[in-house]
């Protein structure tokens, strides 16, 4: 018999308490104290004592406690705006940088080139400063 790679690891369940949920607490089983999570945990070992692998103890749990025990909703039907309004909000903010940030750039370079280059103090403040500045000579 060959050595094992990590695909075919068998799961453990400290693997499985990390990504499902205790549907009572509705906090993940690996940090769930309740009776339900203890049976959720019990339910998960008779799993794993019959050789079961990841994708079917996910399975057996959706069937035995409804989808809500897993911590990510499902990736079909409406479950999926879960992971697609957040990717499109992403791009159109990414969007309206990148339509921004030019006009933003090109609006401060006519104003730095509209500014006269010399002082911008007014003649009476520049001869305060100058006056405040020899007092601390």
């Amino acid at each position: 018999m060959g050595a094992t790679g990590a695909a075919n690891a068998p799961t453990t369940l400290p693997v499985i308490e990390r990504q499902v949920m205790c549907v009572t607490c509705k906090i993940p089983l690996n940090v769930a104290q309740s009776p339900q999570a203890d049976r959720e945990r019990a339910f998960i070992q008779r799993l794993l004592d019959e050789g079961k692998d990841e994708a079917q103890i996910k399975r057996a749990l959706v069937g035995e406690y409804g989808p809500a025990v897993l911590g990510l909703p499902a990736a079909k039907g409406f479950d999926l705006t879960v992971y697609l309004v957040p990717l499109a909000a992403l791009v159109l903010l990414i969007g309206t940088f990148l339509t921004v940030l030019p006009r933003w750039r090109r609006a401060a370079a006519e104003q730095a080139a509209a500014e006269p280059s010399g002082s911008s103090l007014a003649a009476t403040d520049a001869a305060r400063l100058e006056s405040d500045l020899a007092r601390f000579d």
